[in-house]
């Protein structure tokens, strides 16, 4: 019998088109899917059983027990069976998504390029493959291969037309103004973070690191979006989803599992509004021209401009345009002519006293976008 666990979070828990937000399903995957709105969710995060095929357990040297994952859940009679399972869920979760949502799916060796191709079959439009790398993996005990330390996200969207969200920006500034790779470094789940029952023992052989999560919803996803996991196992996406001012919706079906992630979703503070916005990009941000600066007064006509040398000087004119010596134009031609280069940001080169300090006009130019962001909030 299918049926719903609300979390202590889902006051609203019924939200745009009837979904339940912020509510874990409790059941068959593939059913409650089917059973949500089609186009509805911004992002689906999936770690679906890996069909390790662990019969007869993992030991080590000294013959003891590995806990590894040896649950009936992750056990499919054939390969066959496997892809069946796969391209249903897989299926179900394309009809749910949003036409620009998106799908992430973490696999090991096991299944992984299996699910590729299902995804590539579906009509799935692949747009990376990132390796996790762990930092602390589980050693080859037996000595016979490669220690397995790492596992691989697949990140695609619904379909090629769509248009994902991608927080580029906010990547590189997590990343110390670089670029962010598509090779990440995390430890697995130990410690404070790794939940235990009541005789010690961990409650999911394979619960993800909320870093993982914390980092693919802040990477694709923007606050008030809706994300679902369909092997919600513990409630790692519940639990980062709400930290970050996203809503989640869980579907699992062990029993063990949804009373868990109930309990520590419970114990989340909602991550503040101001705090969990992600970076605007600059090229999302309200054009604001040069001129506009002048019709508000917050530059005069006649305002002498200078570099940040004081090498090179303009005047502004009321129209918004610049004159230095022979030079006429726009803020980026001018600054371009009077260093005799090919191109100039003229909103960085060109500075102005402002209460006693040399600023960059670009400053102005922030001042109206703010004041613009209020009116439209």
């Amino acid at each position: 019998m299918l049926r719903k666990a609300r979390s202590v979070s889902s006051t609203a828990a019924m939200g745009a088109r009837n979904l339940p937000l912020d509510t874990i399903l409790v059941g068959d995957s593939i059913s409650h899917m089917n059973g949500l709105p089609a186009g509805s969710v911004d992002l689906i995060f999936a770690d679906p059983p890996y069909n390790l095929q662990l019969d007869q357990g993992l030991t080590r040297p000294d013959q003891s027990r590995v806990d590894a994952v040896d649950d009936d859940w992750d056990k499919f009679e054939s390969f066959a069976h496997y892809d069946t399972f796969s391209r249903e869920w897989l299926a179900a979760a394309r009809r749910v998504l949003k036409p620009d949502g998106a799908l992430w799916v973490i696999g090991s060796y096991h299944n992984i390029f299996r699910l590729g191709a299902a995804l590539q079959d579906l009509d799935y439009w692949l747009l990376n493959d990132v390796v996790w790398r762990k930092s602390n993996p589980m050693p080859n005990f037996r000595g016979t291969r490669f220690t397995n330390a790492h596992e691989t996200l697949i990140w695609a969207a619904r379909s090629q037309k769509s248009r994902v969200t991608f927080n580029y920006e906010a990547m590189k500034l997590s990343n110390d103004e670089t670029q962010m790779r598509s090779d990440w470094l995390f430890p697995i789940c130990t410690g404070a973070e790794r939940l235990k029952d009541e005789d010690g023992e961990k409650v999911h052989p394979t619960q993800k690191p909320e870093a993982l999560l914390f980092r693919i919803l802040n990477a694709t996803t923007n606050p008030g979006d809706v994300v679902l996991d369909p092997f919600f196992g513990t409630g790692t996406t519940g639990a980062v989803a709400r930290k970050l001012g996203r809503h989640f919706i869980g579907i699992e079906r062990e029993e063990s599992y949804v009373a868990a992630a109930l309990k520590r979703i419970a114990s989340i503070r909602p991550g503040q509004r101001e705090a969990v916005q992600i970076t605007t990009p600059k090229r999302r941000e309200a054009r604001v021209p040069f001129g506009s600066l002048v019709e508000q007064g917050l530059i005069e006509p006649g305002t002498q401009l200078f570099d940040p040398t004081r090498r090179y000087f303009a005047m502004v004119r009321a129209d918004g345009s610049l004159v230095s010596g022979p030079h006429q134009g726009s803020i980026h031609k001018v600054g371009a002519l009077v260093q005799g280069a090919e191109a100039c940001n003229g909103w960085t080169f060109w500075h102005h006293e402002s209460r006693g300090r040399t600023a960059p006009i670009d400053e102005l130019r922030s001042n109206i976008r703010a004041q613009l962001e209020l009116l439209s909030a």
